[in-house]
């Protein structure tokens, strides 16, 4: 049913492994805006965009943004305005989510370190206790 230039919701979950239900709720979030066809509306049509714009909010997933980030950043590459803003936005957006996760991997390193002063007089016990019997 599709063709070159526009897909099907079924196209979309196939090329991006994801469910179709996945790709109504990225519609939903307002980053897809497939055209409607058939009877009362039922079938959606993708376009090219809407394609473009799915890559984009998986990439933007997977760099641990939410949807919301993703869409503004989204959004302004959809307006012909100069691009300098738009970039000034996307680095502000990155840098804040960088030093999320510096935090993050901060506890994380400290959490790690915890365990392993754990393990070490676990081990320190259970050494003592073996030597005791």
């Amino acid at each position: 049913m599709a063709t070159s230039s526009s897909f099907t919701i079924s196209d979309l979950a196939r090329e991006f492994d994801l469910t179709t239900r996945a790709i109504r709720f990225y519609e939903d979030m307002g980053l897809l805006s497939p055209k409607r066809e058939g009877p009362g509306g039922r079938n959606r049509v993708y376009s090219a965009r809407d394609r473009t714009r799915l890559k984009l909010t998986l990439r933007a997933k997977r760099l641990g943004l939410s949807l919301t980030e993703a869409r503004e950043i989204i959004d302004m590459y959809d307006s012909p305005r100069d691009t300098a803003p738009q970039l000034r936005k996307f680095l502000d957006i990155l840098g804040a989510h960088r030093k999320q996760l510096e935090e993050q991997m901060g506890e994380i390193q400290a959490n790690l370190d915890e365990v392993r002063t754990h393990e070490k007089e676990a081990r320190a016990l259970l050494a003592k206790s073996d030597k005791s019997r």
